[in-house]
């Protein structure tokens, strides 16, 4: 009985001793807090992204309600405003055509003040086809070499005219670039980057 009653007792001692410790040490304290994980940003983010079709935006012109308007980058790379109807939207930015818009509305807004923003995007893609392993349509994802693109097109088949392959690139220019693949590989000329659109043509 003298036992339990001396056990009970140093218990409480202990008890009181730690509860004494704490409060004069202010309890234990918490570590430091993680640092919040960045966000990674969207393309439309990027004031270097360029629209491609089936992009939605949303074009504001202050203190006018029918000419502000949500679209979607038709599939010609196109919008169409009351007034001035079609720009060309596929292949600018946002500022590039935030810029065309208000100078078409100079006619009828001697200081018009535009805003446009990209709502959604649309994954950017190219194309490949001819006498490849793999044709079809692939995803963009950052700066991406022809020599890269034929790659995950699974590579030539045995007839391919490696040095005769065209890029049709889409846009203003619609230019049609020559590649040569067998100087590519030894390292003769520049690298082309594919842009979103491009279409790879392998003979």
């Amino acid at each position: 009985m003298k036992c339990s009653v001396t056990v009970s007792l140093s218990l409480l001692v202990l008890l009181s001793l730690g509860s004494s410790v704490a409060a004069q040490t202010g309890g234990p304290k918490p570590g430091p807090m993680p640092a919040p994980s960045a966000a990674s940003p969207s393309p439309a983010a990027n004031a270097d992204y360029r629209l491609v079709a089936g992009d939605k935006l949303r074009i504001e012109v202050y203190k006018d309600a029918q000419l502000s308007q949500s679209l979607q980058v038709r599939p010609d790379g196109k919008v169409t405003l009351p007034l001035i109807g079609d720009v060309a939207a596929e292949g600018r930015t946002s500022v590039e055509l935030r810029d065309a818009i208000a100078s078409s509305l100079k006619e009828y807004n001697s200081n018009p003040v535009v805003t446009v923003i990209v709502v959604e995007t649309v994954p950017p893609v190219f194309y490949v086809m001819g006498e490849v392993n793999s044709p079809g349509t692939l995803p963009l994802k950052g700066q991406l070499t022809v020599v890269q693109a034929l790659a995950m097109a699974g590579g030539f088949k045995d007839f391919a005219k490696k040095k005769d392959i065209s890029i049709l690139r889409k846009g203003d220019t619609g230019a049609t670039l020559k590649f040569n693949y067998n100087d590519a590989i030894k390292g003769k000329g520049q690298p082309i980057f594919l842009l979103p659109g491009d279409t790879v043509i392998v003979p």
